[in-house]
């Protein structure tokens, strides 16, 4: 006769409802971000699908924490970890299709992949999403925009569910889009968008693609382990040059350090941790305060525990 399994009620894992895709217990997350840094997921849930998504939301009791995990390009995961259940969408959440009047993608597609998918079919107006780093997911939640156009400018529509696994629909201006942000509530969990896109040359589009890669070799690290730009341009100005003129190009705290090929990068030299970036942020934010009278806010989106990463 077989024994039924042990349940341990102090284990998170044994409090989630059966699901066709898999659950993790305590995993590393550093290899799942572009700092390749910070503490581990107490679960990691990789869903089937929309449906098996859909059905986890509605059964995991509300007081489980739920945090959405993308290719982690525009995110700092502290030392101590996420508590919780950490969900990262791929397999059908990465697929993209072609719609009248444009390209659908799921939240798990990487937005430079949306923008050749688009150029492959001959469609323009999404070169610019080559030059986002991350997911439509991301880009969605925070705005997202590069060289001249942001997400409000193509997006139709996007699909969200929430934390109790209802579904919603937001048209572009039920997003509340404004400078990096939209007003999506935060506890919404984005699984696809459709996106306006037109017949173009394809000549035309493939120049434009190329142009946009060039500036970003040229101008961006974006062969370190970095996290895109780190903090939001105040209105009227650029992050860029603020910390520039604060003399913290090339500033360094543990293995972390301010780009010096743009200096609203901070880069994992290769022994930071989480504790490092963050500290390294928070001091260049003081020094741009003191020198240039201007409070520069966090681009990069902060989650976790905090913790020193073993620093002493």
């Amino acid at each position: 006769m077989a024994m039924a399994a042990i349940k341990h009620p102090d284990r998170l894992i044994d409090r989630l409802p059966a699901a066709r895709g898999e659950y993790r217990e305590d995993v590393a997350l550093a290899r799942y971000t572009w700092f390749r840094v910070g503490g581990p997921a107490e679960v990691l849930f990789l869903p089937a699908d929309q449906d098996d998504l859909q059905q986890f939301l509605a059964a995991t009791p509300p007081d489980v924490p739920v945090t959405i995990l993308g290719v982690a390009s525009n995110l700092l995961i502290r030392d101590g970890g996420i508590p919780g259940v950490v969900i990262r969408l791929r397999g059908a959440f990465n697929e993209t299709s072609l719609t009248e009047g444009g390209v659908v993608a799921g939240a798990g597609a990487l937005d430079i992949n949306v923008a050749r998918y688009a150029a492959e079919n001959d469609l323009g107006g999404l070169e610019f999403l080559s030059g986002i780093p991350g997911t439509v997911g991301g880009a969605l939640r925070m705005n997202a925009g590069a060289y001249g156009r942001e997400i409000r400018d193509v997006l139709i529509s996007a699909d969200t569910l929430d934390r109790s696994g209802v579904g919603h629909s937001f048209d572009a201006d039920a997003m509340g889009f404004s400078y990096r942000h939209s007003g999506v509530p935060g506890d919404h969990i984005f699984v696809s968008a459709i996106f306006a896109a037109e017949p173009d040359d394809p000549a035309k589009i493939s120049a434009r693609l190329d142009e946009i890669g060039a500036a970003r070799n040229e101008t961006q690290p974006i062969r370190s382990r970095t996290g895109g730009s780190t903090f939001k341009n105040p209105e009227g100005q650029h992050a860029w040059e603020l910390i520039d003129a604060a003399g913290c190009r090339g500033l360094r705290i543990g293995g972390a350090q301010v780009s010096e090929k743009h200096c609203n990068f901070l880069v994992n030299t290769g022994s930071a941790t989480a504790h490092d970036v963050e500290t390294l942020g928070e001091e260049v934010r003081r020094r741009v305060l003191d020198t240039c009278g201007v409070e520069l806010q966090w681009e990069i989106r902060r989650v976790g525990i905090a913790g020193n990463g073993g620093r002493k």
